[in-house]
């Protein structure tokens, strides 16, 4: 049996497992987080909500952390502590409550809901998973493009041999 979730505390980030990829909402108090939502990001959106990075406008909303989640499994992930000092809490919630209804620019590589809550918590907009996105799109790009190097030249010898 899994032991039960420890309560979050204001301040705290929350890291949500949706298929595919994890969104992410900071956690304010009395069981709401504020995170920011792109028009497909709601719980049980599944594969659609991959359609969020065809969008370029978000929205800060203020909701249940059991309704944003939905049924999909949490969990409080401070990850950065070690690096970056977080805000104080009373500084972290007075912003982010201050962005609650915005429209807000959203890019899936520098201004994502991951950026969003790291920059309440640090005053750092980053985002690990595009990091590693991006670093297993260049490796498998590398070892696709060798691959293709490898081919042409295997071909390129078959055919000074046929000559």
């Amino acid at each position: 049996m899994l032991a039960p979730q420890p309560e979050p505390k204001p301040g705290d980030l929350i890291e949500i497992f949706r298929p595919i990829y994890k969104h992410w909402a900071i956690y304010v108090g009395d069981g709401y987080v504020i995170h920011l939502a792109p028009p497909s990001e709601f719980a049980g959106a599944g594969a659609a909500s991959i359609m969020s990075a065809l969008t370029d406008k978000a929205i800060v909303k203020k909701e249940l952390l059991c309704v944003v989640a939905g049924r999909d499994k949490y969990q409080i992930n401070n990850k950065h502590d070690d690096k970056y000092t977080p805000l104080p809490v009373n500084k972290i919630i007075q912003q982010a409550e201050s962005l609650v209804g915005q429209e807000v620019l959203y890019r899936l590589t520098s201004e994502n809901c991951e950026h969003f809550v790291n920059n309440l918590r640090y005053g750092v907009a980053r985002s690990d998973q595009v990091r590693d996105a991006l670093k297993t799109i260049g490796i498998t790009g590398a070892v696709g493009f060798a691959a293709l190097g490898i081919v042409g030249a295997m071909l390129s010898k078959t055919k000074n041999q046929k000559q």
